[in-house]
C-alpha cells in the first residue's frame, strides 16, 4: 500500500479527522520548552526512523502532515519503504531533516501514529493469514479509539483486512437494543425503510435461529450471527440465502477464527474482530537523531 493508497483513503471527511487528531496531539503537548531553550532557531538536525523488530509499516505519510504543523522554515523527509511493506529489524524506513526544535517536537507524535498503526497492521495480517484458504474475509469493527477511527481502519487495510463501516451512516445496523425496543426485527426494518429513501444497506444482528429466519424474510442486506456457538452458527448459515451476506462476530480469537470460518460447508462471508483495533500491541520503532 503506497502513498497513493493513503491519499485515496484520507480525503474528505477522513482527512479532516486525521488532521484534527494531529492538531489535538500537538495541543496536548504544548510548546517544547526544553528543545526551544537548548537549541538556537537555526540549529539543524537529521533523524532516522528505524524499525526495531520485523514488522509491517503503516502511517509513514503522516510524517509530513505532522511536520508542517510543527513550525516554520525548511524541512525535508524521505521514505525508503511503502506502507504495507514488511521490513526487517533495524531497517531505516524514513529520514527527516529540520530545525532541532521542530523535529524534536514532532518526534513523539510521529512515532505514536506509526507504532500504533503498524501494530494494528501486524495483528490484522496474522488474522488474515489464519483465514487463508477459507474464502471468508476479515472485517474490523467500530471498537476504535475515539478520534482515531480513520487511521486505525486504514491500518487494517494495510494489514490485508477490510473495513466494516466507518460511521453510523454507511450501513444501518439493527442491534439487540434496536430490535427489542422496536418490537422485533420486522417492524424495525420497516421503520428504517420508511424513513430513508434511498435506504442505506441494513444489517441485522441475530441471536437466535428464529431471528435469522425473520431477518431473511425481511430481505436485509447482511445478517450478523452474534456470539452463537459453532453448531448454532452452522445451522443459521444454512438458513440464509446467497443473496444475503453473512457475518460472524463475538469473541473471535486467532486460535478460533479458522475453525469458525471452516466449520460449515457454507462458510460466512465475513468474520469481524474487534481485537484488531482495541487490543493490537504497538510495533517497535524509534527515531535516531544525528
Amino acid at each position: 500500500m503506497n502513498i497513493e493508497k493513503f491519499s485515496s483513503f484520507f480525503q474528505g471527511e477522513a482527512l479532516r479527522f486525521l488532521e484534527e487528531a494531529i492538531e489535538l496531539a500537538l495541543r496536548e503537548d504544548g510548546r517544547d520548552l526544553t528543545s526551544e531553550g537548548v537549541f538556537p532557531p537555526d540549529h539543524r538536525l537529521g533523524a532516522k526512523i528505524i524499525a526495531k523488530e520485523d514488522t509491517l509499516v503503516a502511517g509513514l505519510p503522516i510524517i509530513p502532515l505532522v511536520m508542517e504543523r510543527c513550525g516554520h522554515g525548511e524541512w525535508s523527509w524521505k521514505a525508503f519503504v511503502h506502507d504495507g511493506d514488511l521490513v526487517a529489524d533495524r531497517t531505516v524506513v524514513a529520514t527527516i531533516e529540520a530545525d532541532a526544535a521542530r523535529l524534536l517536537k514532532a518526534e513523539r507524535i510521529i512515532l505514536n501514529f506509526i507504532t500504533h498503526m503498524s501494530g494494528i497492521a501486524n495483528l490484522t495480517r496474522r488474522y488474515v493469514q489464519a483465514l487463508s484458504g477459507t474464502g471468508t474475509r476479515l472485517l474490523d469493527t467500530r471498537k476504535t479509539l475515539p478520534c482515531l477511527r480513520y487511521p486505525e481502519k486504514y491500518a487494517v487495510l494495510v494489514g490485508g483486512g477490510l473495513n466494516h463501516r466507518k460511521n453510523l451512516e454507511e450501513m444501518l445496523m439493527l442491534k439487540d437494543n434496536h430490535v427489542d425496543l422496536a418490537g422485533g426485527i420486522t417492524p424495525a426494518v420497516s421503520k428504517l425503510r420508511a424513513t430513508y429513501s434511498p435506504c442505506p444497506p441494513i444489517e441485522v444482528e441475530c441471536r437466535t435461529l428464529a431471528e435469522v429466519q425473520e431477518a431473511v424474510l425481511c430481505k436485509v442486506e447482511r445478517i450478523m450471527l452474534d456470539n452463537m456457538d459453532t453448531a448454532q452458527m452452522c445451522e443459521a448459515l444454512e438458513l440464509i440465502p446467497e443473496s444475503i451476506e453473512t457475518e460472524v462476530s463475538g469473541g473471535v480469537t486467532l486460535e478460533t477464527i479458522h475453525a469458525l470460518a471452516s466449520a460449515s460447508t457454507k462458510g460466512p462471508d465475513f468474520i469481524s474482530v474487534g481485537r484488531l483495533t482495541h487490543s493490537a500491541p504497538v510495533a517497535d520503532f524509534s527515531m535516531l537523531v544525528q
